[in-house]
């Protein structure tokens, strides 16, 4: 099989926003190696479903592996995958708080590690990961700290790695969204949610998507925390 084609991994694949994102980009003609908890093949042979828990490292390392058996090369990573529990601070369970590290942390650590030591190979790649600007502007009536300790972290390491990787030829962006009309929230919630941003309704999730297919295809620009939000990261 020819690898001619650019190759993006993208975890959190199995619906909503990640869902969306691999569609994005097979429409750009990419190959997709979509991870995420639960995960069926599709019929698309362009498309590769890997079902596992992204905060382990043997589900990061079976991905890796298997995009490069399969496909060849990884050109972008996209980190999706996350969890959001809107809790007071002093209500946060230990589950809960070992669940959020699992996901946002360590699944973004282990296969953002194992992409990046194969896009050295090639002198080329990016990652792009999604955050929360909640992680810069808190939101009365929104506890988030745990998004914030994992998401803000992203941010951060986002900047870091496209500093460490500037030179080899590997890009580092971030996308930072408001709240977005998923599955993650009923359509009874939606006008309420809308008036957290100024523009006064919620997002689409076509937003995110074109967002990180604005990044990938801009190869001057790295280190960037993209706020795809209405407006929340300007003020309220």
């Amino acid at each position: 099989m020819s690898n001619a084609q650019k190759v993006v991994i993208v975890t959190g694949a199995s619906q909503g926003i990640g869902a969306e994102i691999v569609k994005g980009f097979r429409a750009k003609d990419y190959r997709v190696v979509a991870t995420a908890r639960s995960i069926t093949q599709a019929d698309d042979p362009n498309v590769l479903a890997i079902a596992g828990d992204i905060g382990d490292r043997a589900t990061a390392q079976r991905v890796v592996e298997q995009a490069i058996s399969r496909f060849g090369r990884i050109d972008t990573l996209v980190n999706n995958a996350g969890i959001f529990i809107a809790k007071p601070f002093t209500q946060y369970s230990q589950e809960d708080y070992q669940a959020i590290l699992n996901v946002n942390v360590n699944g973004f650590f282990h296969i953002t590690q194992l992409a990046i030591a194969e896009m050295e190979k090639n002198k080329s790649g990016h990652i792009v990961s999604i955050t929360t600007t909640l992680a810069d502007r808190a939101v009365s009536g929104v506890p988030s700290v745990l998004a914030s300790l994992s998401k803000g972290g992203l941010n951060a390491a986002t900047r870091s790695l496209a500093i460490e990787y500037a030179k080899a030829g590997i890009r580092a962006n971030a996308v930072s969204p408001g709240i977005i009309k998923s599955p993650m929230h009923a359509p009874e919630t939606h006008e309420a949610l809308g008036t957290l941003h100024p523009v006064g309704h919620m997002g689409d999730m076509s937003d995110i998507v074109n967002a990180v297919l604005y990044l990938d295809s801009a190869p001057f620009v790295t280190g960037e925390i993209l706020h795809v939000d209405g407006g929340q990261i300007a003020g309220h």
